[in-house]
């Protein structure tokens, strides 16, 4: 999508607003509540933004929610775009790009998986160290967009070290186990075949999910700070899988709301806007 669509959604939405945000939140399936505690809150529709696509998931309310929590101005997107949902993969990280035009240096992005590693279990929440993309795709092929980053953007940090070191701080200062490990991204939208499990957990995957990896790539691409968090909400162990509906991931993302929330936000609290490479 072009520069000039970005900057069009960008206008639209400095009309409405006030403040400038500096952090962008993503909002996984089931984890949208999180923008419910935004004070002053000004929520767009989707449906309103120039050039935005249109969630049609369930658990994604298909809003931008912008205004102040923890003391931060923060632009939340409550409810995501996904590769499965027909969408390019520049559309789905056009909110990305938007986001970085508005102001935002950083950007937490959340989701909903499922474990591959025998030491996780539902519930559990997890800091993403890195991810391997499996979609197929990639939001930077194509003709780059040169005024908005490299060619080649390097990966090899792609989830700034700091925001994880301070991720780690924050939870174990208030009594959260917070795992760590590596997210892999496919395509969806079916859940994955016993034998794709087990191949993905040899590789090296620790989670397995249909999002985050396509904003990460296009958020680095702009030079921003990325910090990731998963929502374990079942376990994909190819051996003993028995099968699981969006309707119980939905289930055990409500119930680990509360955690989920009481983290993001003194994650929040505690940045200083230093946080670096």
């Amino acid at each position: 999508m072009s520069v000039t669509y970005m900057k069009e959604a960008v206008s639209f939405i400095q009309s409405k607003i006030e403040k400038e945000p500096t952090i962008g939140l993503i909002l996984g399936s089931g984890l949208g509540d999180l923008a419910e505690e935004i004070s002053s809150p000004v929520a767009i529709s989707y449906n309103d933004i120039p050039h935005f696509p249109t969630s049609t998931v369930e658990g994604h309310k298909g809003q931008l929610v912008i205004g102040e929590l923890e003391g931060k101005q923060v632009v939340a997107m409550q409810g995501r775009f996904h590769f499965y949902e027909g969408y390019s993969m520049q559309e789905v990280t056009f909110p990305v790009r938007v986001m970085k035009l508005l102001g935002c240096e950083s950007i937490i992005v959340t989701n909903a998986c499922g474990g591959m590693n025998e030491k996780f279990k539902p519930g559990d929440l997890m800091l993403i160290e890195d991810h391997i993309n499996f979609t197929g795709a990639n939001p930077l092929i194509g003709s780059n967009l040169d005024e908005l980053g490299p060619r080649f953007p390097d990966m090899s940090h792609a989830y700034t070290p700091k925001w994880r070191d301070h991720a780690l701080r924050v939870a174990e200062q208030n009594g959260i186990e917070l795992q760590q490990g590596v997210y892999a991204a496919v395509s969806g939208p079916t859940y994955m075949s016993a034998a794709e499990l087990i191949m993905l957990r040899k590789l090296g995957g620790d989670v397995v999910g249909m999002s985050t990896v396509p904003e990460v790539i296009v958020a680095r691409h702009m030079d921003m700070f990325v910090l990731g968090i998963s929502c374990i909400t079942d376990m994909a162990i190819g051996e003993t899988i028995e099968g699981i509906t969006h309707e119980e991931v939905m289930e055990v993302a409500a119930k680990t709301k509360p955690r989920f929330i009481t983290l993001i936000r003194n994650i929040l609290k505690e940045y200083d806007g230093g946080i670096v490479k």
